[in-house]
């Protein structure tokens, strides 16, 4: 009976793990096509679709901010770029790492942006970003952030 017991015990623990691993790679799936999807609201200039992405109580330090900010102002950096007449173009979107624990997951990755003007012209930026996603019910919401300039040399 006691084997019979434990090779239950172990099947049934088998079944989690496998569970939790399949549960993983969806969330990692979601994870990267929400970071995905928070460009392409940039790019489309959809502000209210892009202040979705944001937990209520995120605080984060973005490159180009001298101070730490919270939701209010996330969207700061876009409309003082829009207001010039600038038009946002994303380029190279490239995973570096992802990690999940639960309900926390943080997500590591470079982009390549360039703002663009009425001639299609503007420099290309690479920036370094590290997110901190909480699962709120069913949806992940950004509750953290940094992000900085990829050096001209990186040094890895």
């Amino acid at each position: 009976m006691r084997r019979c017991l434990a090779f239950v015990l172990i099947c049934s623990l088998a079944a989690a793990q496998q569970t939790l691993s399949s549960n993983t790679a969806e969330d990692e799936q979601t994870l990267w096509h929400l970071e995905r999807a928070y460009w392409q609201y940039v790019e489309n200039n959809d502000l209210s679709a892009y202040a979705n992405l944001w937990h209520e109580d995120f605080l984060g330090w973005p490159s180009i901010s001298s101070v730490p900010v919270g939701k209010d102002q996330i969207t700061d950096w876009i409309t003082s770029q829009t207001s010039k007449g600038l038009t946002f173009k994303a380029g190279e979107f490239k995973p570096a790492a992802i990690k999940i624990t639960g309900d926390f997951a943080f997500t590591c990755y470079w982009i390549t942006l360039r703002w663009v003007d009425k001639r299609g012209e503007g420099a290309a930026h690479t920036l370094r970003i590290t997110h901190a996603w909480v699962r709120s019910g069913k949806d992940w919401r950004i509750i953290g952030g940094m992000s900085m300039p990829e050096p001209e040399s990186p040094a890895r």
